[in-house]
């Protein structure tokens, strides 16, 4: 039986556990951490980290945002994946040796992000690129929200077959929105019969595959006046709607564009209101004492479902180191290759 959790992710100040947050672990309310640059040496530490952290909570859910391309946060000893438009590219060239290289992708990140002792990385990024968001940028698959639906589903399919939950971002789409909510709160005032044709075409297509939904930091003024995140209405219509079944995590509480719903306790009860599962919050230590204290009384069953899983009993570890050596070399090369123009 799945024993909850509670439903704080905190960050570390940096590669090795500091007394202070051996303790912090301990509380009732953390149920998770995520790993930045600045935890991160390589992959063999990062293993070591992880180990730390286990003997502290054995029950704590391990992240990490590795996507690909310029958000890896795990370099040293790891495949350097291509941003994802190169594998929307070369699905455009050719579509069905895309979706094997975005399965390959999604395969290998898995297998990797395990071998660290991690239990999911927040991705796949299922944001429709429109050319004006320079924090989405080439982090979605592509400009057409058919071809994100297609190679985010490969990708899933991927990370299914290495045992990792799939994560998807940012609903319902960041990538309408020039500003940046990590310091600012964007605000999209397109109409929504246009988001619900374009941006929420991933969302919907890959909502039941999906195990984690992380909402952005943006406001659809068309549909309500809160950022996503703290928008029932949003979270509503991925649970009813949509049928999503899994676990919603709030984008970082500490990002300017959550600022908007008061301070860090306002923000996570806020969070919680609107339906999230799992509040993060990171770079600001004084919040996440805050949030951690006024959460002490809440669990949800929810995010401990998402530990890693072993990959599929079929796939034994020869025919496993083939085809690492295979999507290793594909995906390095493609990360080689200079970008070209965007489609």
């Amino acid at each position: 039986m799945t024993q909850p959790l509670g439903p704080v992710m905190l960050d570390l100040e940096g590669p090795t556990l500091t007394a202070a947050e051996k303790r912090l672990l301990r509380e009732p309310s953390v149920g998770g951490v995520i790993l930045f640059a600045r935890n991160v040496e390589n992959g063999y530490q990062v293993r070591k980290l992880c180990s730390d952290i286990r003997r502290v909570r054995a029950d704590l859910l391990l992240a990490v945002d590795q996507e690909g391309g310029r958000v890896q946060r795990i370099k040293e000893g790891m495949t350097r994946l291509p941003a994802m438009a190169r594998i929307g590219e070369w699905y455009h060239a050719n579509p069905n040796d895309g979706l094997v290289l975005a399965k390959d992708a999604g395969w290998l990140l898995g297998m990797e992000m395990a071998a660290c002792g991690l239990d999911l990385s927040f991705a796949p990024v299922l944001d429709v690129e429109s050319g004006v968001s320079s924090v989405i940028g080439d982090r979605s698959f592509s400009r057409n929200p058919e071809h994100v639906a297609q190679l985010g589903g490969a990708f899933i399919q991927g990370l299914h077959e290495a045992g990792m939950a799939a994560v998807g971002k940012h609903f319902p789409g960041h990538g309408g929105v020039a500003a940046d909510s990590h310091v600012a709160l964007p605000v999209d005032d397109r109409p929504l019969d246009v988001i619900k044709q374009r941006d929420l075409v991933p969302f919907t297509q890959l909502a039941a595959a999906l195990d984690g939904v992380m909402p952005a930091h943006v406001i659809y003024s068309a549909f309500d006046t809160r950022p996503a995140g703290f928008s029932p209405h949003w979270l509503g219509m991925l649970r009813e709607s949509l049928g999503f079944k899994g676990c919603i995590f709030s984008d970082d509480l500490s990002m300017a564009g959550a600022h908007e719903a008061g301070g860090p306790k306002q923000r996570a009860q806020a969070a919680l209101a609107a339906g999230c599962d799992m509040l993060l919050v990171c770079n600001d230590r004084a919040a996440a004492l805050e949030v951690v204290e006024a959460c002490r009384s809440i669990e949800t069953k929810r995010p401990a479902k998402l530990r890693y899983s072993r990959a599929r009993p079929d796939l034994d570890a020869l025919s496993a180191l083939g085809r690492w050596r295979r999507a290793h070399a594909k995906l390095e090369a493609l990360a080689d290759k200079p970008k070209p123009n965007t489609l």
